[in-house]
């Protein structure tokens, strides 16, 4: 049985990837380019837009040879909790450092899904935290605080 294009999960899915991979290549198309020796601002947003293209179109042919129809609503609830992980995430990080901001993003998240465990979140949190403070602080010396608490 074939159902509508638009009711075609995987199809509408690769519709988004693709359609969010063409606005970040447009995007990207203002910074220069660079080569793979020297890489402009530019080279890693368009090479991405690419991939994320090309993912686009491979769940868009999945999904007309499968044919899996959309079931169920919108789950508006996790929609929200995710969204206002990220937004908190973004808030905190400058205002409570890297450690706080990561936490919150963790626990927000989480609670959007059905089977959250608190001792299994909190130890990802502390994975987590550690593995970005060790990159990206550590690492990559970015210039985030762990900690501030300097309100």
């Amino acid at each position: 049985m074939r159902t509508s294009l638009f009711k075609n999960q995987d199809a509408l899915a690769g519709l988004l990837f693709m359609g969010l991979g063409a606005l970040g290549f447009a995007v990207a198309l203002g910074y220069k380019f660079g080569t793979t020796i020297e890489m402009g601002p530019g080279y890693f947003p368009r090479i991405l837009s690419l991939v994320l293209i090309g993912f686009g179109i491979l769940t868009f042919i999945k999904g007309v040879r499968s044919c899996a129809a959309i079931e169920g609503g919108w789950a508006w609830l996790p929609l929200a909790l995710l969204t206002a992980a990220m937004v908190l995430f973004g808030f905190l990080v400058e205002r409570l450092g890297l450690v706080p901001a990561l936490a919150t993003l963790i626990f927000v998240s989480a609670r959007a899904g059905h089977e959250f465990k608190a001792l299994e979140v909190l130890v990802l949190t502390v994975v987590l935290s550690l593995l970005a403070a060790a990159v990206f602080v550590w690492g990559l010396k970015l210039p985030y605080s762990l900690f501030a608490w300097n309100f």
